[in-house]
């Protein structure tokens, strides 16, 4: 069996996730952005679906979900599950979190999350909630010191180009 587990039954709370993200309409979303990326999709694990070799360049990002829906510009192979093996559930996590928001506002949340994180440590994901929440070593991320916010403000735009999350995830 596949690192990335057997398409098989869903328990009851999988079954009302993937019925919640079609509900609030982000995983006819997801299918639509994999699709305008040409990404090939595939069933996965817990109901998810897997659209792996995404063409296009925004969002940077190793893997990225909407609804039930990853998207990587990679491949979820056997290697690359090897080298982030919690990556699977670090996405998985946020399919819940898009079901909790309640569809399309996870997606301003998001954004202020991310804002507060690089203003606190010029790093997007090491006080954002969401990404704290999910696992951020499990997501590729490294965890930032919290740095003074005024000489955040004085670093401008340039924390904004600060990666941690591997390139390759």
């Amino acid at each position: 069996m596949s690192k990335l587990g057997s398409v098989s039954e869903l328990t009851r709370t999988q079954r009302f996730k993937q019925i919640a993200n079609c509900i609030n309409l982000t995983t006819p979303v997801g299918i639509g952005v994999a699709l305008l990326g040409k990404a090939r999709r595939r069933p996965g694990p817990r109901g998810l679906i897997l659209a792996e070799e995404y063409r296009l360049k925004f969002p940077i990002a190793g893997a990225f979900t909407i609804g039930n829906v990853v998207i990587t510009p990679h491949r979820f192979d056997e290697q690359r599950l090897r080298r982030f093996p919690g990556l699977i559930e670090h996405e998985e996590r946020h399919s819940w979190q898009w079901t909790f928001c309640l569809g399309l506002p996870f997606l301003p949340l998001y954004l202020l999350a991310m804002a507060w994180s690089w203003l606190r440590t010029g790093d997007r994901a090491s006080h954002n909630f969401f990404e704290v929440r999910a696992g951020l070593r499990s997501g590729g991320y490294l965890r930032k010191q919290t740095r003074n916010p005024i000489s955040a403000a004085r670093l401008g735009l340039r924390g904004l180009r600060n990666r941690t999350k591997h390139p390759e995830v």
